[in-house]
């Protein structure tokens, strides 16, 4: 059963909107800032392990824990801000994926040198197949599997598959044009 329908059999209620509200609003839109772009990187990376739930429970705690993904901000953290994240009960206190935030911001930053953005970098690169993608991020980024490469892009519009075709949101995604349908007639 696809996300798109499996949420309608949600329960309780609290669990049914959370879910709701990120499928309606958010999965699979084209997202153009480039730290919220960062900020989805961060949230699937810790999904890693995890219930995608538990993420969307804690995400104000991981944008108020990481400086609202600003990614100048976060790649110039110091040895007391990992110590901060470890100890913050808000946010998922993994070493290894608090220090691949870290060291993401600051790829980023050398991407964004290069490309000007973030997503030029993510644009210069499209269209890729999900192996071709992993095989890019493994290379440049850190803690970025196979799911965890696929969500993200799934997530953000660059590879196809965050609604069934006859969800109503997948119509509203349309509408603003994802990567993985750029150039479709």
């Amino acid at each position: 059963m696809s996300y798109c329908f499996y949420i309608d059999t949600m329960q309780p209620e609290e669990r049914k909107a959370l879910h709701k509200n990120y499928h309606d609003n958010h999965y699979g839109f084209p997202i153009h800032d480039d730290n919220e772009l960062f900020g989805r990187l961060i949230m699937e990376i810790n999904q890693a392990g995890l219930s995608w739930e538990t993420i969307l429970k804690k995400e104000s705690s991981f944008r108020e824990a990481y400086d609202s993904f600003n990614i100048k901000k976060v790649a110039s953290y110091t040895e007391k801000d990992r110590e901060r994240l470890l100890n913050d009960a808000g946010i998922i206190r993994n070493r290894l994926k608090i220090n691949a935030a870290i060291e993401n911001a600051n790829t980023i930053l050398a991407l964004q040198q290069e490309f000007g953005s973030f997503e030029k970098w993510l644009e210069h690169h499209h269209p890729k197949t999900k192996d071709e993608w992993v095989k890019l991020f493994k290379k440049t980024f850190r803690f970025t599997g196979g799911e965890i490469v696929n969500e993200f892009l799934m997530s953000i519009g660059y590879l196809s598959g965050s609604h069934s075709e006859n969800c109503p949101v997948y119509k509203e995604i349309l509408k603003q044009n994802p990567m993985w349908n750029a150039g479709r007639k």
